[in-house]
């Protein structure tokens, strides 16, 4: 061999190393791109099949006349869903960065629900910032469960008692509402039941060390009792004094409330949405920017390593299922004086559930659990303006949307989810 030879083989860069994918991953990643393929064809299908022409989405709530926007059905959908499908394709062939894969998930998503409206809206009007109005409606209360449960697990205590304090507070706002007539009195009325309902479940849990989710339940089962039994003893007796809250007015925030389209929506709204809006940002500030969060934290992983610093974890425990119950019962407010009106028997209809399953959809993160609650105030909206505009699909089967996703993340679709380590783990001091 010459010395040129050598030279230039010495000059050439070195190969980049190969990523090595563990067996486990490698089947997640082919399982999960299956289902996104899956998906990107029904999108494909919807928009081969799309009829009508024009697609018409209404952009101001109510106005049937004005502010509409019209775009050719087919060709559009049939671009979004060729993109759902180079998405897809692209996350089975890891043609991205690891990284980045959510981001192929999100196209995928928006590819889909695109080619899906413009197949359901061709020929028709769409109610777009209804769509948007409802989604927001049914969310704030799952937000603001979900933020509940975030602060308890992340702790290590499992609540599954949102749905009791939902009752709750929805009862104690109704109440609260109607004698004084005061609607940020029927709010703090409503925190207070929530934080009784938490105090349950913390002594119960924390001291007592016992069964988190069994106890859950019951106190779940307590709550229905209870606020049954004074609905029918009470409420359903004297209404006109008891259960005639006042809703809640909406208000405009200047200038951000004149933001065309998503102003109205956002920017319009109950003192409560304001709330949900100030208590995301608030709790992950806290959980992962101060020395209380880091604290939360560390003793929903390592309760005794946490310990033997100095770290009183039952007190922390205590304060971050209680400050949790907070959020919960404004939660169940928003079911009387932020939206219905009056207090009915099981109004909450299991929507604290629902926002458990937010939450572990938002692997048990402030912004991933309002990403999975909106998700879910979305499909349920989405259900109530598609009969609107007569599509042929039975609203039943959209309502499984939401638990059929809920199973689909558990099984690894949105990553690999896992609960703080110490999460349902009483922590007993030597």
């Amino acid at each position: 061999m010459s010395s040129t030879e050598i030279d230039s083989r010495a000059q050439d860069p070195a190969p980049a190393p190969a990523v090595i994918e563990a067996p486990a991953e490698r089947t997640r990643r082919l399982r999960v791109g299956g289902l996104m393929v899956v998906f990107a064809l029904i999108g494909l299908g919807l928009a081969i099949g799309t009829k009508g022409g024009k697609a018409t989405f209404q952009l101001v709530s109510g106005d049937l006349q004005h502010n509409l926007v019209g775009i050719p059905a087919q060709p559009v959908a049939l671009l979004l869903g060729a993109f759902g499908l180079v998405a897809a394709v692209a996350y089975v062939m890891r043609r991205v960065p690891t990284k980045y894969a959510g981001w192929l998930a999100a196209v995928l998503g928006v590819s889909f629900l695109g080619a899906f409206l413009c197949w359901a809206a061709a020929g028709k009007t769409f109610p777009l910032a209804n769509q948007f109005q409802g989604t927001l409606n049914f969310a704030t209360p799952l937000i603001l469960g979900a933020l509940a449960g975030v602060l308890c697990e992340r702790a290590g205590v499992i609540n599954i008692a949102i749905e009791g304090q939902f009752l709750v507070g929805a009862f104690t706002a109704a109440v609260v509402s109607s004698t004084t007539g005061s609607g940020a009195a029927a709010l703090i009325a409503a925190a207070v039941s929530g934080v009784l309902m938490a105090a349950l479940l913390a002594v119960f849990s924390i001291k007592y060390l016992v069964n988190q989710v069994v106890l859950g339940v019951v106190l779940v089962v307590f709550a229905t009792g209870i606020t049954g039994y004074l609905f029918d003893q009470f409420l359903q007796e004297d209404a006109a004094n008891l259960n005639t809250p006042d809703v809640l007015s909406a208000m405009k925030i200047p200038l951000l409330g004149d933001i065309p389209f998503f102003g109205p929506i956002l920017f319009e709204q109950t003192v409560l949405v304001y709330l949900t809006y100030i208590a995301v940002a608030v709790v992950t500030f806290v959980l992962f920017q101060t020395r209380w969060g880091l604290r939360v934290r560390a003793v929903g992983e390592h309760p005794k390593a946490a310990d033997t610093v100095g770290i009183r974890v039952k007190r922390i425990r205590y304060s971050a299922v209680l400050w949790a119950g907070v959020l919960a019962g404004l939660g169940g407010a928003f079911f009387t004086v932020g939206y219905a009106g009056s207090f009915n028997k099981g109004m909450t209809a299991g929507n604290g559930f629902i926002a458990l399953a937010a939450l572990i959809m938002g692997r048990w993160n402030p912004i991933g659990a309002m990403v999975a609650a909106l998700f879910f105030g979305f499909a349920t909206q989405l259900q109530s303006q598609l009969q609107i505009i007569q599509t042929p699909i039975p609203g039943e089967l959209l309502l499984m949307a939401p638990y059929l996703a809920t199973v689909i993340a558990v099984a690894g679709l949105v990553g690999r989810v896992r609960a703080p380590k110490a999460d349902g783990e009483p922590y007993v001091t030597e």
